[in-house]
């Protein structure tokens, strides 16, 4: 079921442009050849009068209005999905789907154990868990691509709803065992004689850690570097060295006594969020409401 009010067929390869960022490229997603592709696309800009792709030596990118007439479809789409939905008999939580977008931390533990409380009390809700990078993870709401996003974010970010927000403060994490263990707050000059595990330049720990060392003109050299981030923890684990967090992330694992998590008290550590992210403006089908709600309660405790 397709937005109407501009012509449908349109508008979908539009979107796909949009999402691909070359005509080629939507057409093999498309399924139809790159001239119908452009074709559709120049109709539109007729109708509409404004050029709404602006060309690049690789690819193509959405003019300014293109960038608004993408945010209208994306939301006309979704709200298209969720009448369709609702016509099938699926609004009465006895079915539904849920997409999720999130970061890695917060996939091995703190959401699996909220998808497996919630599904006590709806069992026919289906959900999909894409892990990716801080920054993706809002792209993918912003275009529609999940329903919600659990990320990390240091700035607010455009078409974005907020559902909810708590401190992504960066915690040293060690096994019990280790000399830092008792401490009750640290510094980053703390670690330094210590072995340490960052994650990869992509996340909001290590853009951080990376600009507060910098402040400060400490240097480290990590001895483990991963873009996994349960490696990063069970190195801690294991005794292994220091690694860095946020409290959420590890939050049955400290409960369960397998790790110890330290705040760091230097400026600058605490400036990132957790946040709870929906698309701004867009009602959420009944499944992704219900879900949404149990995560922020779950966020609360």
């Amino acid at each position: 079921m397709q937005p109407y009010g501009i012509q449908s067929t349109a508008l979908r390869y539009f979107l796909e442009v949009v999402r691909c960022g070359s005509i080629s490229e939507a057409s093999q997603r498309l399924n139809v050849a790159a001239s119908a592709v452009s074709r559709q696309i120049a109709k539109l800009e007729r109708e509409l009068q404004t050029p709404l792709l602006e060309r690049r030596a690789r690819g193509v990118v959405p003019s300014a209005a293109g960038e608004r007439l993408a945010v209208h479809a994306r939301k006309a789409q979704l709200a298209s999905e969720q009448v369709a939905a609702e016509l099938r008999g699926l609004a009465d939580l006895r079915r539904g789907q849920v997409r999720l977008a999130t970061t890695e931390g917060f996939s091995l533990d703190f959401l699996p154990e909220v998808i497996v409380a919630f599904r006590q009390g709806y069992a026919g809700i289906h959900f999909s868990l894409e892990v990716c990078a801080p920054a993706a993870v809002t792209r993918r709401v912003q275009e529609g691509d999940a329903d919600l996003g659990l990320t990390f974010s240091l700035r607010p970010e455009p078409d974005i709803s907020v559902d909810a927000t708590l401190s992504g403060a960066i915690e040293a994490v060690v096994a019990p065992e280790h000399p830092l263990a008792c401490r009750t707050g640290l510094t980053l000059a703390d670690l330094q004689p210590f072995p340490l595990a960052l994650p990869m330049p992509d996340t909001t720990v290590r853009q951080l850690f990376d600009i507060c060392c910098g402040v400060q003109g400490l240097s480290f050299e990590p001895v483990l570097v991963s873009n996994n981030m349960q490696a990063l923890y069970r190195f801690a684990a294991l005794g292994g060295g220091v690694a860095l967090s946020s409290e959420l992330s590890l939050r049955s694992r400290l409960r369960e006594g397998q790790l110890v998590a330290l705040p760091l008290l230097d400026e600058g550590l605490a400036a990132r969020r957790i946040e709870l992210q929906s698309m701004a403006g867009r009602e959420l089908p009944p499944a992704v409401n219900a879900f949404r709600q149990a995560l922020i309660a779950a966020l609360g405790r």
